[in-house]
């Protein structure tokens, strides 16, 4: 029966919660997948984002579409077909298990900040609605997540997605047309009349709804733009999606199919960046000018003072739904891989499935509460969206890629080289979000400076693609160690019992199973 068939598929009843049975039809999968990407972030984000620095930096939505993209292109097959649990097992495969779980470091921050994002999007929108604020409201939307998350499992995660996602198309587009034919708002297709930044004494030579790309800003754009593509992939809440597909067909295909629902998603919420440009605020009964700290409540705003009531709770609805929809995937995907390639592989290897599930509730709780510390003390939804990828990129991407395609041009010592350097070379770069000035400084950096209209204190930004250097160098230091490695130890055999990451013993075994497969293929075994 069902139960008998997922059970010799996935070996266990805590990968059956994880992975659903790696039963994931098409169209299950389709929705699970877009649903996760599509979440308050994305949502709010990209509205904030359009309003604040034009459609030029909304770089988000095609992005991370590119991301599914590749992500079915690279490694949906090879994934699936290896029935790997989470997307660190490749990884401990090769390096070991505690080497491997190193690669936890960045999948968690970029799933817990991913998750913070979400969560400061719920507690933005629910001040708009029910005047709690945000602080109590982020409280409140982490313990609906954590509770959701722990009873839900990806089987009914994936199902709920379904409705969720109808819940954003349908509540968002519904709502625009209402917007438009508000009296405060001007037609946005006079995208010269913007009148949230309209100043005669300083005529501008640009639409404020496009942007401005300045030549100075070029390589922050490149750098933006390649890392959220390539950092988009590897996500546990993505690998967990392609990895319960029922076969590589459907992995592949949920990937593509979503990169074009994230896309579409986004859609409406660039539109509500116009409408609210061309919003006349104070005409409205929120009475006041929309000031720079509010740009991320612009969706709720919208909604709540240029439509109906009805049509209001529709789409405050919709935005709901969009968080719901990832919460839960995010705070499950990052406790899988901490129970599994952590707990599991490295501590407890003999832990029984009742154990197992256990620890993963627990981690489901206290990885909830890290994200809303972080929700509440880290205010822009933009900013946490962005860094989500940075890490990832970073550290996780170029292993990954390198484990999965180029198995034998990385070993141990090329990834330690190559993980410790380009983690103290980013943590040197600073980042303004989290803010702290950089030390170490790239062509063209800016250093921190009080803003001359504002008053503001800046921190330092740097203009030069630093976090593509940074990737591309954790590449070159990995082959190039792991090279290096292989000839000491291939000329100078003496030299093995300096070998501390036991290299040459996991090549041999490597070369050992090859031969296996090999001959397992000769003699028409597989």
């Amino acid at each position: 029966d069902r139960k008998e068939r997922q059970k010799s598929l996935v070996g266990s009843i805590t990968e059956d919660m994880m992975l659903a049975g790696r039963d994931i039809n098409y169209f299950v999968g389709v929705f699970t997948m877009t649903a996760t990407w599509v979440g308050g972030g994305y949502i709010n984000g990209t509205t904030e984002s359009v309003i604040k620095n034009g459609l030029v930096w909304t770089q988000a939505p095609i992005g991370y579409s590119i991301s599914l993209f590749l992500g079915g292109i690279l490694f949906a097959k090879k994934m699936r077909t290896k029935s790997f649990v989470t997307m660190l097992d490749p990884l401990q495969i090769k390096y070991g298990k505690p080497l491997g779980a190193l690669f936890y470091i960045p999948a968690f921050s970029g799933e817990i900040l991913w998750s913070a994002s979400i969560l400061a999007a719920l507690g933005t929108s629910l001040r708009v609605i029910c005047g709690i604020n945000d602080t109590l409201s982020i409280i409140v939307s982490a313990a609906i997540a954590m509770t959701y998350t722990l009873f839900g499992g990806l089987y009914s995660v994936a199902f709920t997605d379904i409705i969720q996602l109808i819940c954003i198309f349908v509540g968002l587009i519904f709502s625009i047309p209402w917007m438009t034919t508000s009296d405060a708002v001007t037609s946005p297709l006079q995208s010269s009349n913007l009148t949230m930044f309209y100043n005669p004494d300083k005529p501008q030579d640009y639409s404020k709804f496009f942007g401005k790309l300045k030549s100075g800003d070029v390589g922050v754009w490149i750098d933006y733009a390649i890392m959220l593509m390539f950092g988009g992939i590897p996500w546990q809440a993505y690998f967990q999606r392609v990895l319960s597909a029922r076969d590589v067909s459907v992995a592949k295909t949920l990937s593509f199919c979503a990169a074009v629902g994230c896309f579409s998603a986004a859609i409406p919420s660039i539109v509500i960046g116009l409408i609210t440009m061309n919003t006349d605020w104070p005409a409205t009964e929120y009475g006041i000018k929309l000031e720079k700290d509010d740009y991320k409540l612009a969706v709720p705003l919208t909604l709540l003072y240029l439509t109906p009531p009805a049509v209001a709770f529709i789409g405050l609805g919709a935005v709901s739904a969009a968080v719901m929809s990832s919460t839960d995937s995010s705070i499950l995907g990052v406790s899988t891989m901490f129970t599994r390639n952590v707990f599991v592989n490295v501590f407890y290897q003999n832990a029984s499935d009742r154990v197992t599930i256990w620890f993963l509730r627990l981690t489901v709780i206290v990885n909830t509460i890290i994200a809303m510390l972080i929700a509440i003390f880290v205010k822009t939804v933009y900013g946490l969206y962005l860094i989500c990828s940075d890490l990832v990129f970073i550290l996780l991407f170029p292993h990954l890629l390198m484990v999965v395609h180029f198995p034998k041009r990385t070993n141990k010592y090329g990834m330690v080289a190559g993980f410790s350097i380009a983690l103290l070379l980013r943590v040197l770069s600073g980042e303004p979000v989290l803010k702290y000035n950089a030390i170490l400084k790239f062509a063209g950096y800016v250093g921190p400076h009080v803003d001359e209209e504002t008053g503001e204190y800046k921190y330092g930004v740097q203009k030069f693609p630093f976090r593509n250097l940074i990737m591309l160098l954790n590449f070159i230091i990995t082959i190039s160690v792991t090279f290096l490695s292989q000839k000491l130890f291939e000329k100078y055999p003496d030299m093995r019992r300096f070998d501390y990451l036991d290299a040459v013993k996991d090549v041999e075994e490597t070369h050992e199973m090859e031969r296996k497969e090999e001959k397992k293929a000769a003699n028409g075994d597989i």
